[in-house]
């Protein structure tokens, strides 16, 4: 009982940020992304009476950390769901073609990749929709990955917080510069740092109103295949999420020196006649969104303002993939 499964992580363009149920992981607003070809996960799962306990690889090292407890619990959770609880123990082998934890949604592609790999292994067949609702549970924004091209996570309760497919064929040219200036682990990870917001910030809830509308704002122009508005709207709605932050108690930031350097170099292009924007999830390292046309000036402007940084393109990827 064995499969392999391959999942794209995503850049959240209206963003997620905040659970109402943190057993359930249900947002407070509804999220809508890009899912990108140059970032992804792979991950087999293998259920073996020949397995005397549980164990986890990721990039070929046995991990023993917090990690392992999560994959463990959501394998867990999985079997319950499904009916599954007399499966034998299981081997999960992941590799991980993001920088973990470094702001670049590590989590999205890695949890929709187990739990897609996890199901076929038990032999069962779920649509995308299904799978969605059961990687949430590991990850919010894994139930996007499921999903190509633009992609949904609708607020809701347990049945109806699902990934769902905006548009997996976009004809839009819109790419993705992935600025690393920072690969380390993040300092503060996305749950404890989003559920202090949600607590202390004066913020949270005029920010749950305005991704209410910004994500009517991107729906149309994703309909209407509007660059501008898509670029001015996403990053509009990156540094709303990331004021709650600094409105919270104690405040703080994932924003680090080289963050301000690219944010304000991106203004710069645009001042120069270049159009590109920003996002960012809850990391130092920044995406900017831009055209086919623009790429190569970027990428110049860039390597002389943050010559150190690593700069990875990505367009549209696609959802789930079984390698096995």
């Amino acid at each position: 009982m064995k499969a392999t499964a391959r999942a794209h992580t995503n850049i959240a363009l209206i963003k997620y940020w905040g659970k109402k149920n943190q057993n359930f992981i249900l947002p407070y607003n509804s999220s809508l992304s890009m899912t990108l070809d140059a970032f992804y996960t792979d991950t087999t799962v293998e259920f073996s009476s020949g397995f005397t306990t549980n164990q986890f690889y990721l990039n070929g090292e046995l991990v023993n950390d917090e990690m392992t407890d999560r994959v463990f619990n959501h394998i867990h959770k999985i079997k319950t769901l499904l009916n599954q609880l007399d499966l034998p123990n299981f081997t999960v082998t992941s590799t991980n073609h993001v920088p973990t934890a470094a702001g670049l949604a590590s989590s999205s592609s890695g949890f929709a990749a187990l739990t897609a790999a996890a199901v076929k292994a038990m032999g069962l067949d779920l649509s995308k929709s299904e799978l969605s609702r059961l990687a949430r549970l590991g990850s919010g924004s894994a139930t996007r990955s499921l999903f190509g091209g633009f992609a949904m996570w609708s607020t809701g309760n347990d049945l109806t917080s699902v990934g769902s497919a905006i548009d997996e064929h976009p004809e839009m040219d819109l790419h993705l510069l992935a600025i690393e200036t920072n690969g380390a682990r993040k300092k503060i990870p996305s749950r404890s740092g989003m559920q202090n917001t949600v607590e202390t910030s004066a913020y949270y809830d005029a920010w749950v109103q305005k991704a209410k509308n910004d994500l009517d704002l991107m729906t149309y122009a994703i309909k209407q295949n509007d660059f501008e508005l898509l670029g001015k709207v996403a990053e509009n709605n990156a540094m709303a999420m990331h004021a709650t932050n600094l409105a919270a108690v104690p405040s703080f930031t994932y924003f680090e020196p080289d963050t301000l350097v690219a944010m304000q170099a991106v203004q710069e292009l645009r001042n120069n006649g270049i159009s590109c924007y920003y996002t960012l999830d809850a990391g130092p390292n920044l995406k900017i969104l831009t055209q086919s046309k623009n790429i190569d000036a970027i990428k110049a402007y860039f390597n002389k303002k943050l010559p150190k940084a690593t700069i990875i393109q990505a367009t549209f990827g696609p959802g789930i993939q079984y390698l096995s």
